[in-house]
């Protein structure tokens, strides 16, 4: 176990402290909580072999500028989202959150960041996207423009202004969205040119999974959400009502996976893994139901859903390779 995760409650300061280049570099990319990167990095994989089997074609300069984007406008939103809560003073008296999965980074609370600070490296990190969003602009039209757009837009109305989707129960839908629909079908689209109903649904299951993990993240942190009028999907729903649309979420990826199977848009094996992997969010299920009450299991439920949204991923870009290798 690290020393950074060896305490359950938050960050440690003296981790990050120092004035040097590569403290301050630790410091700024532990900010941007990186231990979920993966939520925007296997998306943009998944577009892109998608894209790349339609058009038989693969644009490196392409992806990276892509990737590039995607990933800065998690981390922003990630900052962002920090900040947001501080504000509202969700984050200062969450005392059930399981670090470093619920409960924000804590870097404004434990003194290694100040809110003005974060909302600048937020800021900061959404401006690099838009530079990288801008050469794909030059590059592919202004179809990326409107991409670009709607994941910004999501990224800050998620937590900041006077709609804050987080707080009134738009969170998932818009992260599936952000994390999901977005980044697949946008990558497919740089790829390939061009945008169908099979790209669209082959997003489904990732903006499901990815979903699925802002729900379960939200469990430990109720009381703290609803003492602030955060009133996410887990504190409307409670704990039992979150466990029900926890494993729905699950069956729908899976449910997808199987039509497109039918439909011959993926292999024949395509549904295998999807279908073990809801077997493995009913577990999972399980912890939400007992909530804070279990911290060990409820933790196990959380990393097993991160698991989920991984290896559901990387099955997806998988079967997108396999028809870009021998079909197309």
């Amino acid at each position: 176990m690290s020393r950074e995760t060896a305490g359950p409650t938050g960050p440690s300061p003296e981790i990050y402290a120092g004035d040097t280049p590569a403290a301050t570099a630790r410091r700024l990319f532990g900010a941007t909580r990186p231990k979920f990167f993966p939520a925007s990095v296997l998306p943009v994989l998944a577009g892109t072999a998608w894209g790349a089997a339609v058009a038989g074609a693969f644009d490196a300069s392409v992806f990276s500028l892509a990737l590039l984007a995607t990933v800065c406008v998690h981390a922003g939103a990630n900052v962002l989202n920090d900040v947001g809560d501080d504000q509202g003073g969700t984050d200062r008296q969450n005392e059930d959150r399981i670090y470093p999965y619920t409960g924000g980074s804590q870097f404004i609370q434990a003194g290694i960041m100040s809110q003005g600070n974060m909302a600048r490296l937020g800021v900061s990190l959404l401006a690099v996207a838009a530079v990288a969003g801008l050469l794909l602009l030059l590059m592919r039209g202004e179809m990326v423009l409107w991409f670009g757009l709607a994941g910004v837009l999501l990224a800050v109305l998620y937590s900041l202004g006077p709609v804050r989707l987080s707080s009134i129960g738009l969170g998932e839908l818009s992260v599936g969205i952000a994390f999901g629909v977005l980044p697949v079908v946008g990558a497919a689209w740089l790829q390939s040119g061009t945008i169908d109903t099979a790209a669209l649904m082959f997003s489904l299951p990732i903006s499901a999974w990815v979903a699925a993990i802002l729900l379960i993240n939200e469990v430990p942190d109720i009381a703290a959400d609803a003492a602030t009028g955060k009133r996410t999907l887990a504190v409307r729903l409670g704990e039992r009502g979150t466990s029900v649309l926890y494993t729905a979420i699950h069956l729908f990826a899976a449910v997808i996976v199987v039509l497109m199977t039918v439909n011959g848009d993926l292999p024949l094996a395509a549904p295998l893994v999807p279908v073990v992997l809801v077997v493995l969010a009913l577990r999972a299920a399980a912890g939400i139901r007992t909530g804070v009450a279990d911290r060990d299991s409820m933790t196990k439920a959380i990393e097993g859903t991160l698991g989920i949204h991984t290896l559901g991923s990387i099955w997806l870009i998988a079967c997108a390779l396999y028809l870009a290798i021998f079909v197309s």
